[in-house]
């Protein structure tokens, strides 16, 4: 009685067995085949092409260990700053009005940070996204469209967003005086250095020929950000810590945040396919590494910008500030899941970390209606 069934269930298991053998044989010919005609070439050819085999292998053994390894990688980095004067080093402070302050003679927390965050992308970790393989994609796919290896990359985006759109007002408004000096050549220095494209790598298509890699252009913004500071703590420059600066420096940041929010949300409606979406992830920790960068920068300008701070009562909104930004900073899923908003299997990762940018950008937008009281 047993007999039929038990010969069935066999049948089916050797039917599987063989698809499973033809699907390994099929992915193994090419190997074998090129293996085949390798043994069978003379050994100039097999030395040339066995060396450029070890390059290869040893470029992508290299280009692995960089996208998986975030050294000094610490969301709560921005706890570690004190941004207290070197010893020794007076503060001179020219009053500019009722509020606010045109500072010299100490440095700024926010040059300080953003010298640092630069630092952290190109000089502690290697920049992905100018690397060779990385260029060159899986098979030609663009690694951002797999769900594979571009995770580092699109954070090290987000972080430069940021130290970008801080560049850009510490040239307009902070590190000036407001119609009666000239923009610093330093910080002008700078931030032509961050706004370079973020994927040249030594040589380029169009037009061919050799190229300086973006993160040669990053490091020097660096030297150009630490000799703005070093200039103004020896006097010679300024920095305008003043209301209408903040106020626009504020909401700058929050336009920011907010089209970011914005990308996130157009990709969790349009695209909400689960842990099936190949760039859920990349949007996930391009958002996570401008929160990441943001942090730090506002946590400066809470020192930089004491006096008008402490004179409009900003203290708590500050505080509360924080809060959200290290709650959104915790948020690390180990795989990016863009499900639907109200699916019970597939969490919706990016929904989430849209709802915490918008919290922050809510309480940035809130900064600046008492700013502008």
């Amino acid at each position: 009685m047993l007999d039929p069934i038990v010969n069935f269930f066999t049948r089916i298991f050797q039917w599987i067995g063989r698809g499973v053998g033809l699907a390994i044989g099929v992915i193994l010919w090419p190997f074998m085949w090129a293996g085949r005609w390798y043994t069978q070439r003379g050994w100039i050819l097999k030395a040339v092409l066995g060396t450029a085999l070890v390059i290869l292998v040893g470029l992508y053994g290299y280009f692995f260990w960089n996208t998986q390894y975030w050294k000094n990688f610490n969301p709560a980095y921005a706890d570690a700053y004190t941004f207290a004067p070197p010893s020794g080093s007076g503060e001179q402070v020219t009053d500019e009005g009722a509020e606010g302050q045109v500072k010299t003679c100490t440095r700024s927390g926010i040059v300080t940070v953003a010298a640092d965050l630069i630092d952290f992308n190109v000089n502690q970790n290697a920049w992905i996204s100018s690397m060779i393989l990385y260029k060159l994609g899986l098979f030609g796919v663009d690694w951002d469209h797999t769900p594979f290896l571009d995770n580092k990359a699109a954070f090290q985006r987000g972080v430069h967003q940021a130290v970008r759109r801080t560049a850009v007002e510490l040239v307009d408004t902070i590190g000036r005086v407001r119609g009666t000096s000239q923009i610093d050549q330093n910080l002008q220095d700078a931030r032509g250095a961050v706004e370079f494209d973020e994927e040249t790598w030594y040589f380029g298509l169009r037009p061919f020929g050799p190229k300086t890699p973006s993160p040669s252009f990053y490091r020097t913004g660096i030297t150009s950000l630490r000799a703005f500071n070093d200039r103004l703590l020896k006097c010679e420059v300024v920095f305008n810590a003043r209301a209408d600066n903040l106020a626009k420096f504020v909401d700058r940041i929050a336009s920011d945040i907010g089209s970011t929010s914005d990308i996130l949300s157009r990709q969790s409606q349009t695209n909400n396919n689960g842990w099936f979406d190949t760039r859920a992830d990349d949007r996930f920790w391009f958002a996570y590494g401008q929160l990441y960068g943001y942090y730090g920068i506002l946590k400066a300008t809470r020192t930089d910008f004491k006096a008008v701070i402490d004179t409009r009562g900003l203290g708590p909104l500050w505080d509360q500030l924080d809060q959200q930004f290290q709650a959104a900073l915790k948020i690390r899923p180990l795989i990016i899941s863009n499900g639907r908003e109200d699916g019970w299997i597939m969490p919706s990762h990016l929904t989430t970390m849209g709802f915490y940018m918008l919290r922050v950008r809510s309480n940035l937008v809130e900064v600046r209606s008492v700013l502008d009281r």
